[in-house]
């Protein structure tokens, strides 16, 4: 993976949500006098680079993290650090990235690991940040496992031990337009037109493992959805967040799995069209999707391999084969490496391994595809990858094998060129 050389400019440390100076990048040559007067009018070109890192920067206990971050001594945080400055992406999603009403997390990180060279790497500056709550370990006060008792993880709103565990962070270089973010966090699953609901297998009625009363109460989101637009010179480009719940640790209702589906299928919905989009209403009130013709980017860790693994069939493909959508299918050398050496479920499946994403656990489910950068269509895609190096190759060990130095998932990027405005 290349790395590119940033103008580093200083540090803005605000809570929650960060503003400060960053110039667009304009590629190509100056023109000559001859032509100058014809292009002075013509569209810019920007280059960008788009990331989405599940990084695990969650922690057990609320706090925990702000402590870890502290110091510029936390080795996980280091680790993390060095493979963002090394992708040097200017735009990038973090989940699993605990969450703190304050947002001391995200500045510490910023002025703490990625401010600071690792391991002689150039130092990233990041000007803007956009964080906000998500539904994990927020308390619902129901039964939402159906095991007879209130209360723990698996009865929030989306499983978690504290509210804001494996949050989500947006970091850019380029600046956020805060007014105009959409949130979904509080929008409800049942109000979803046609919602994979799930089953109670114990009874006949169909769709009833939640109760009326739960149903008034079950958000979509496990974590939450944002709409995050971001001014890259004249154009406004819009970061489409999300980190479904793994369609695991459940039972044959499979909430989880249908609920993935179901996350996933709400970005599909929301860059459709006006049909499509009816039923969808953000944290404000406001109803509707994105207006036809905008520019947009899906990225997160979605939890679903199109072809393997155990999410409901075609959870992804809703997106991968949506029609506005571009897969850009980002791969490595590492992951094919890692596919052949540790074998176990990996043998199974029928997926390219080149596009795995996340090295899990070689007896069930093997590594995956499960992290995406999904451009629109009207952005032209310059290349893509994802950082998995090889073992012998440099920038090995900070994928490496369990216990990971930094992340089970690894770092997927696009780079796109944006032209003039829309």
């Amino acid at each position: 993976m290349r790395g590119r050389t940033r103008a580093l400019g200083a540090l803005a440390v605000t809570a929650v949500v960060a503003a400060g100076t960053a110039a667009p990048a304009v590629a190509g040559a100056a023109p000559s006098s001859a032509a100058s007067e014809r292009t002075e009018t013509a569209p810019k070109r920007t280059e960008l680079r788009v990331a989405t890192y599940n990084a695990s920067l969650n922690r057990a206990t609320e706090g925990e993290l702000v402590a870890d971050l502290s110091t510029p001594d936390d080795p996980q945080a280091r680790a993390v650090a060095e493979v963002i400055q090394i992708a040097a992406p200017d735009v990038v999603l973090l989940n699993e990235f605990d969450h703190d009403a304050e947002g001391r997390a995200v500045d510490l990180f910023r002025e703490n690991y990625l401010a600071v060279p690792q391991q002689g790497r150039d130092a990233v500056d990041y000007p803007y940040a956009y964080t906000a709550p998500v539904n994990t370990g927020v308390p619902s006060g129901l039964d939402l496992n159906n095991d007879g008792t209130v209360g723990g993880p698996d009865d929030a709103l989306g499983f978690g031990a504290f509210p804001g565990q494996y949050g989500m962070v947006v970091l850019s270089r380029y600046p956020i337009d805060t007014e105009n973010v959409r949130t979904f966090q509080n929008f409800l699953w049942k109000d979803m037109p046609g919602a994979l609901l799930p089953d109670d297998p114990a009874t006949p009625e169909p769709a009833d493992w939640y109760s009326p009363e739960e149903l008034e109460r079950v958000r979509l989101s496990s974590k939450s959805h944002w709409d995050v637009p971001v001014r890259v010179g004249r154009t406004t480009l819009h970061i489409l967040a999300a980190h479904p719940t793994p369609p695991t640790f459940d039972g044959p209702e499979d909430r989880n799995g249908r609920r993935n589906h179901d996350e996933t299928r709400f970005w599909a919905n929301y860059v459709a069209d006006r049909r499509a989009d009816d039923y969808i209403y953000d944290d404000a009130g406001r109803r509707g999707g994105l207006r036809p013709g905008t520019r947009f980017v899906i990225v997160g860790d979605y939890n679903a391999d199109p072809v393997d693994g155990d999410s409901v069939p075609g959870a992804i493909d809703q997106l991968l084969s949506h029609r506005r959508v571009r897969d850009p299918e980002p791969s490595s050398e590492g992951a094919v490496e890692a596919d052949a050496t540790q074998r176990g479920a990996n043998l199974q499946h029928l997926g390219d391994p080149s596009l795995d994403t996340a090295d899990f656990a070689d007896t069930e489910p093997g590594n995956l595809r499960v992290d995406y950068v999904l451009p629109s269509k009207r952005l032209d895609v310059e290349d893509a990858g994802v950082f998995w190096p090889e073992a012998d190759q440099p920038g090995s060990e900070l994928t490496g094998i369990h216990p990971f130095p930094t992340s089970d998932h690894r770092l997927v990027w696009v780079d796109l060129e944006i032209h003039g405005r829309r």
